[in-house]
C-alpha cells in the first residue's frame, strides 16, 4: 500500500471495472484510500477484482451492470451510496469497439450497438450519477480515445470513433453545465493501451477494399515502442479524480505516446 493516500474517504465508481483500464484504475484508486464500488457486465471478472482489493486491505463492492440500462446504474449507485453515504467519483470507462466494417457493408444494428454501449452508456453513467454527485462536487471522467479525436486513419472504425468524438463534446458541455455544483469532467483518450477491449472488436473481410496503405518508418508508438500499460492510464484517472486536479475539468487528455502524432 503507498503511504500517500489521495482519495482518502472518497468514494469511487468505476465501469468496466473488470478488466483492463478499469481493473487498473480500481486497484489503484483502493491502494489510494477510495472505497470503490466495482461495475462490469461479466460479475466473475468484477468479484475477482474485488476480492483482490480487499485481500490488500481495501473497500470494494461489485455491481453487476450493464451501462446500456440505466435502471441498473441507478441501483448500482443507490448501492453506493446506501452503503458509504456519499459518491465523489464516477469514472466512465466501460465500452466496445463494435463493428469493424466499411460503411457501405455496416448494418444499422451494429451501428446502434456501438452508439448504445459506448455514447448513451456514458450519458447515462454520468446522468444518473449527477444527484449524487450534486451536494458537495466530485469528479467524473470518460474514457474517450485518439479515435475519433486526433486519428481517423482506423479503417472500419466510424461508429467506434464517431462516439468517441461524441464523448469529449458531451464532456465539454457537461463540465461547464456541472461547473456551479462544483462538479468537475474530464475525458482521457488513450492510443494503443494492452487491454482485452480487441475481444470486442468485430471485423470483417470487406474491410480490405477500404483501408488505405498507411507505412511507419519505425514503428507508430515512438514513446514506448509499444502499447502503453493500463497502470500508466490509472495514474491519469487517479490525478484527474484527486483533488490535485481541483482547477481542472472540461479537457480531454492524450496518453498515448505521441503515437496519435503521427497519424
Amino acid at each position: 500500500m503507498s503511504s500517500e493516500k489521495r482519495l482518502d474517504g472518497k468514494v469511487a465508481i468505476i465501469t468496466g471495472a473488470g478488466s483492463g483500464i478499469g481493473r487498473a484504475t480500481a486497484l489503484l484508486m483502493a491502494e489510494h484510500g477510495a472505497k470503490v464500488l466495482l461495475i462490469d457486465i461479466d460479475r466473475d471478472r468484477v468479484e475477482k477484482v474485488k476480492a483482490k482489493i480487499i485481500q490488500e486491505g481495501g473497500v470494494a463492492l461489485a455491481g453487476n451492470c450493464d451501462i446500456s440500462k440505466p435502471e441498473s446504474l441507478v441501483e448500482c449507485y443507490k448501492q453506493a451510496a446506501e452503503q458509504w453515504g456519499t459518491i465523489d467519483i464516477v469514472f466512465a470507462n466501460a465500452g466496445i469497439n463494435g463493428a469493424k466494417t466499411p460503411i457501405e457493408k455496416m448494418e444499422l444494428e451494429d451501428w446502434d450497438k456501438t452508439i448504445q454501449t459506448n455514447l448513451r452508456g456514458t450519458f447515462a453513467t454520468v446522468k444518473y450519477a449527477i444527484p449524487f454527485l450534486k451536494n458537495k462536487g466530485g469528479s467524473i471522467i470518460i474514457t474517450s480515445s485518439i479515435n475519433g479525436n486526433r486519428v481517423y486513419t482506423s479503417f472500419g472504425f466510424s461508429a467506434y470513433s464517431t462516439t468517441k468524438a461524441g464523448q469529449v463534446a458531451f464532456m465539454k458541455m457537461a463540465a461547464l453545465e456541472l461547473a456551479q455544483f462544483k462538479i468537475r469532467v474530464n475525458a482521457i483518450c488513450p492510443g494503443a493501451i494492452s487491454t482485452n477491449i480487441d475481444e470486442t472488436t468485430e471485423e470483417t473481410p470487406e474491410l480490405n477494399e477500404v483501408t488505405i496503405p498507411i507505412e511507419y518508418p519505425e514503428g507508430d508508438q515512438p514513446l514506448a515502442n509499444g502499447p502503453g500499460q493500463p497502470l500508466q492510464v490509472a495514474k491519469l484517472v487517479l490525478f484527474l479524480a484527486s483533488d490535485d486536479s481541483s482547477h481542472i475539468t472540461g479537457t480531454e487528455v492524450y496518453i498515448d505516446g505521441a503515437e496519435s502524432l503521427l497519424h
